[in-house]
């Protein structure tokens, strides 16, 4: 969880600000220059340009190695790092440290979340940075908050473990982490939820401070309602699958063409739906299950008579019957079948995320690279002003220009506003007019999750 420590005293003058864009996103005209890898750290900053700030994304020479992660990593790069700008330095050599702390003398937010001690050494620090950065606010995202962990190497499976989530998520002596990255990405949450706090704060008094968000610490929130009823009731609880169920009907069922649905009957009212809506024979009135406690006690002989009855229909008739009747009811649903959900494509629950790789040189087609190549990147090389130009080698990047001399653009089309990416001189461009954004040098539609109406 975040939280927001080391107030800074207000903005000196004379320190130059970030340029201030027109945009209608809430967060228009605030930059973010973002130190980060992984997921936890570009989840921050993903949130934050979903919203309208600017993100900068300074990575390594060679780019960040989260954009070659292969099996359950692919999708890191491409769904967490969208709505941003990347730039290449390397922060050892002293020349690109000179621009970066440009670019930082510019920025309204820095997001970061390496390893204790790495951006220290560097002068990247919070510590360091507020000195000559009044207004800064600095959002650092980490396995642990300072404690006696704080120098362990934390992952999302390894604080799911410590933390109870992973005891309380599979069978007995069996824990299990939960099916996705719930930590590193409710950590950017926190982040970016402390960042706009501290914007507001900063509105008022003037001041920056340093926000610290810890992994472990977020999962503990999600293991801390199993910990309080623990401490009211003094019975701990047992893992999920094993645990006394609150509701009668709760349950997983199969049907007659071979899915699964999960059903819920959870109030004496539903009960009396569900009864009048499918053929329960004396279930439906019978007096030792008239209330959902009654139902509850009697689970061990009354779901086997209702897995017999659900048994006789198909999912697609009991969806059907609960939808009509207002019952809680779910598909078992994979991850790639949410591409053509009809909820999320209507409700713009889905954003069109465009990917357009152009890491090839000379008159080799790009079109011959495999689809698993579309995040190698090349990456922006700073110049001497970041505030007002990108360079690429030695050349300032100027529309059809640069794209005359070789120079490609990389569109990256995520909720309508593009992540702009440059690639060194010696790209072959398809078009002349980089502002068509669309090079066709491998291109791939990508969806991912966005805010409903964005874009």
């Amino acid at each position: 969880m975040a939280r927001k420590i080391k107030r800074a005293p207000a903005r000196g003058a004379g320190v130059k600000r970030a340029r201030k864009s027109t945009g209608s996103l809430p967060l228009s005209g605030i930059r973010v220059v973002e130190f980060s890898h992984m997921v936890m750290g570009p989840t921050c900053g993903m949130i934050l340009g979903d919203l309208g700030a600017e993100v900068i994304k300074v990575e390594p020479p060679g780019g960040d190695k989260t954009r070659t992660l292969i099996g359950s990593g692919a999708g890191f790069f491409p769904l967490f790092n969208r709505n941003k700008k990347s730039v290449s330095a390397d922060l050892s050599d002293p020349k690109d440290r000179a621009r970066v702390e440009k670019l930082v003398a510019s920025a309204d937010i820095v997001s970061e979340n390496f390893r204790p001690g790495a951006l220290r050494k560097h002068g990247f620090d919070y510590a360091t940075l507020k000195k000559k950065h009044k207004r800064l606010i600095y959002v650092s995202h980490k396995g642990f908050l300072p404690g006696p962990y704080e120098h362990r190497v934390a992952l999302d499976e390894v604080v799911q473990m410590m933390a109870g989530l992973a005891y309380m998520t599979g069978p007995p002596g069996r824990p299990l982490r939960a099916g996705s990255s719930v930590n590193d990405i409710m950590g950017g949450m926190f982040g970016a939820i402390g960042a706009m706090a501290a914007l507001r704060e900063r509105e008022r008094t003037g001041k920056g401070q340093e926000i610290q968000v810890g992994l472990f610490e977020n999962c503990v929130f999600l293991s801390a309602q199993h910990m309080l009823q623990y401490r009211l009731t003094g019975v701990a609880s047992p893992p999920m699958p094993d645990r006394i169920n609150a509701w009668g009907v709760f349950d997983l069922f199969d049907t007659a063409d071979g899915e699964q649905v999960f059903l819920g009957v959870v109030t004496d009212s539903q009960w009396a739906v569900f009864g009048r809506a499918f053929d329960l024979g004396g279930l439906a009135n019978d007096p030792r299950l008239a209330s959902n406690t009654l139902r509850v006690q009697a689970r061990s002989w009354m779901l086997p008579a209702l897995r017999d009855i659900v048994k006789r229909y198909s999912a697609k008739e009991l969806q059907d019957v609960f939808e009509r009747e207002g019952l809680p009811y779910a598909p078992i649903v994979k991850p790639e079948q949410l591409f053509d959900d009809p909820h999320l494509i209507a409700s713009c629950g889905l954003d069109i995320t465009r990917l357009v790789s152009a890491v090839i040189t000379g008159s080799v087609a790009a079109k011959s690279k495999p689809a698993s190549d579309l995040v190698q990147a090349a990456l922006v090389t700073l110049g001497s002003d970041p505030l007002s130009t990108v360079m690429v080698g030695d050349t300032p990047y100027d529309g059809e220009a640069s794209a005359r001399a070789g120079v490609a653009f990389l569109g990256m089309l995520c909720g309508g506003r593009p992540a702009e990416i440059l690639v060194k001189a010696g790209a072959r461009a398809l078009y002349a007019n980089p502002a068509e954004l669309l090079l066709h040098i491998d291109d791939a539609l990508l969806y991912s999750a966005a805010t409903a109406g964005h874009g």
